[in-house]
């Protein structure tokens, strides 16, 4: 079809409404297991909820290597649009799935689809962003996933304790009206047309995208990239599927435990905001540091206190340290890699990433079934912020103006090692 002219303003805001669908989806898991755990007819315990959380991120981590590959070989247009179709029709299977076991496999299809979703729009935002504002670009469009949380968390709010699960899930098959936005609407990268039609460079070989992640001088700055996204998604995984469900065990209401969550989603949006204004006059890495710090010393907050004011404000940092900090460690890997490999070296990383995520739901079940006070179990999460500091604090730094890793972390780009 003949591609419109379309601004960069609605480039950005169809990647922003795809990444917000992609939270919904994603968190939304999180927001109803008080009504998958307090309802028999689904015959769901913790360690089995913990269980199919784990197995569902499978999912994304395949869709992230799959959509991380394939992107810088098929187009990002062509990849966002098979991601949403996949995990629209994936929420609405879930809605009508007939017991627990068919809606642990329609969930496990909806995540392929999810994870398909964030290195491609990350992508499309990096290449679109005026030239200057990748960081605000970037980071206003990943505010996109903790607005779907909050969104799944109030909706969950509103229909759980009422109508059951259902509803909440079918809603995300709303997303299939976005798919149509995408055919019309969304243009191809140009970057990504242009790094496609690129001759190779004079004594230089164009080695797979995958293979160039690995040359001897990239080899240690993906292998941080990847440690820093497992230890990131664990402690958020954990917390966001788990919040409610340890906060219900301390006492609070089933929609009141729910309203935490609402806070973490909250605190993750204006965390994203402030840490990705303040990277564009800085650096990405930096903002990953001091977000790994502030959720580490959120939860040690909560981990002290019981009163409910203060609990409420540490659990709002602990979300500007959260998802903030994931966000920006997904633009900073986004800027240090060329065009031709950004998706590829976004994607896998978020697959590494996956494994922490996938080990979240199952440490937040121990948090939560070991630790059994809301203090004990944030003493848990802190731990893997902690490391999340040392770790940033290795990687290396890239040249935001240039979108290229600086001098000194330049390796030999396209050069079959």
């Amino acid at each position: 079809m003949t591609q419109l002219r379309t601004p960069t303003w609605a480039i950005l805001l169809i990647c922003w409404i795809a990444l917000l669908c992609d939270g919904y989806d994603l968190y939304v898991y999180g927001a109803t297991l008080p009504g998958f755990l307090g309802n028999p007819d689904w015959g769901v315990t913790k360690s089995l909820a913990g269980t199919v959380g784990s197995i569902a991120l499978i999912g994304m981590l395949l869709g992230s290597l799959a959509a991380g590959t394939l992107t810088d070989r098929l187009g990002r247009r062509r990849l966002l649009m098979t991601s949403l179709g996949i995990f629209s029709v994936g929420m609405i299977l879930c809605a009508l799935a007939p017991n627990f076991t068919v809606f642990a496999i329609f969930r496990f299809i909806t995540c392929i689809g999810v994870g398909g979703v964030l290195p491609t729009a990350v992508a499309i935002a990096n290449e679109s962003a005026p030239k200057g504002k990748v960081s605000l670009a970037v980071g206003a469009v990943l505010t996109g996933p903790p607005v779907g949380s909050l969104v799944g968390a109030l909706t969950a709010t509103a229909l759980v304790v009422d109508h059951g699960v259902r509803p909440v899930y079918a809603l995300g098959g709303l997303s299939l009206i976005l798919l149509l936005a995408v055919w019309r609407w969304l243009p191809e990268s140009e970057v990504f047309l242009a790094a496609r039609a690129a001759p190779a460079t004079a004594g230089r070989v164009r080695a797979s995208g995958v293979s160039r992640l690995f040359t001897a001088r990239q080899l240690v700055p993906t292998l941080l990239f990847w440690i820093v996204c497992a230890i990131s998604m664990l402690t958020m995984f954990g917390i966001t599927t788990w919040l409610p469900v340890i906060m219900q065990g301390a006492g609070f209401a089933a929609q009141s435990s729910i309203a935490f969550l609402s806070i973490y989603s909250v605190g993750c949006i204006i965390g994203t905001v402030v840490i990705a204004w303040i990277a564009q006059q800085s650096a990405p890495k930096y903002m990953v540091i001091l977000g790994f710090s502030i959720a580490a010393l959120s939860l040690l907050a909560v981990s002290m206190t019981q009163n409910h004011l203060l609990l409420f404000a540490a659990i709002f940092f602990a979300g500007v340290g959260g998802m903030g900090t994931q966000n920006m460690i997904n633009d900073h890997i986004a800027q240090y890699y060329p065009p031709e490999v950004r998706a590829t070296g976004l994607g896998w990383a978020l697959a590494a990433g996956r494994l922490g995520a996938i080990a979240g739901p199952t440490y937040g079940a121990v948090a939560a079934t070991v630790g059994g006070s809301p203090g004990a179990a944030a003493m848990w999460f802190a731990i893997p912020a902690v490391l999340g500091v040392v770790a940033a604090i290795a990687m290396p730094l890239c040249d935001k103006a240039a979108s290229t890793p600086t001098a000194e972390n330049t390796s030999a780009e396209g050069v079959a090692s």
